[in-house]
């Protein structure tokens, strides 16, 4: 008969790690604030070609030097990355002209669903019952949290194609990250999202210069703490935890973005909205007791 395994035991780099991705999600809520108001004034495009060019150039003296040694494969990794997050971006982007802000908000939450299927489709990675409850709490959460509103066929399709495309940005940085220096892989990735947009921005014409400190405030916060130092927390966390674990860390975006929208803006979430954020951090915490087993069968896979 075989022995029972032993429980994981969850290490302080492990929890350092959790803590990590969960402020990093605290700094994408709290931008929606800003960039709702610098879209006020500045393109959108415009506004996303700025926020990458300077989240490039802040990495560029420390990574540079290490792009070459990421090699062939390394590089390709980091462009193929670099053109799934701007491609989630603008496809949201997009599909947000044609739905509704609700609609955006929960089927952009979808990737926790599709990140651990394509894990699975992918790359063979199998996800725990645990993890798969969280997932299903999360999903829940997320609809009470947003609301589940009727969009339009074709943005919500668009939005659908959007958590698609995150979602393979997550499963690619949880498969690439171990392998590859993740600073270099970061830079890559910025610097493809700087070039797609920026070639955007020009061809619809928005390529004037940002002014006043709301457009440059949040160009700022967006791109050093939201993107640079963002990403590669994501880079660096994603190195010692699973696809999954990472996308549902990630949904608590939505719940830092009503609780910033609160206190900064006057926003009021319901008692159903409120609740949903629970349900959102019950099936983070439901996920946690198999992360240790989900890690130590990735280490074994990618040895």
């Amino acid at each position: 008969m075989r022995a029972a395994r032993p429980p994981s035991r969850v290490t302080s780099r492990d929890v350092l790690a959790l803590l990590a991705l969960v402020a990093v999600t605290a700094i994408w809520g709290v931008t929606f604030v800003q960039v709702k108001d610098a879209l006020e004034l500045y393109p959108l495009f415009a506004f996303l070609a700025v926020r990458f060019a300077i989240a490039t150039a802040v990495l560029a003296p420390f990574a540079v030097p290490r792009v070459r040694a990421l090699g062939r494969q390394g590089i390709g990794a980091g462009l193929w990355l670099g053109a799934l997050l701007a491609g989630g971006y603008g496809l949201q982007t997009a599909g947000l002209q044609h739905t509704t802000v609700s609609s955006t908000g929960f089927i952009t939450g979808l990737y926790v669903v599709m990140t651990p299927l394509l894990a699975l489709a992918l790359f063979g990675d199998r996800i725990g019952r645990f993890a798969w409850a969280g997932v299903v709490l999360a999903v829940v959460g997320l609809a009470m949290l947003s609301g589940v509103h009727r969009g339009q066929l074709l943005g919500d399709g668009l939005v659908l194609a959007s958590a698609l495309v995150q979602a393979g940005q997550i499963v690619g940085v949880s498969r690439f990250a171990p392998r590859f220096d993740p600073l270099a892989l970061t830079f890559l990735e910025l610097a493809v999202c700087f070039a797609g947009f920026a070639a955007i921005a020009a061809a619809a014409g928005q390529t004037g210069v940002p002014r006043g400190w709301t457009v440059w405030g949040a160009l700022l916060v967006t791109a050093i703490f939201a993107s640079a130092l963002a990403y590669l927390v994501q880079g660096w966390v994603q190195q010692r935890t699973s696809a999954t674990r990472a996308a549902l860390v990630f949904t608590l975006e939505s719940p830092f973005a009503g609780l910033f929208g609160y206190l900064l803006e006057g926003d009021r979430l319901g008692a159903v909205a409120w609740a949903g954020c629970g349900v959102i951090l019950a099936g983070i915490v439901l996920a946690e007791p198999e992360a240790g087993a989900d890690l130590a069968r990735l280490a074994r896979r990618r040895r």
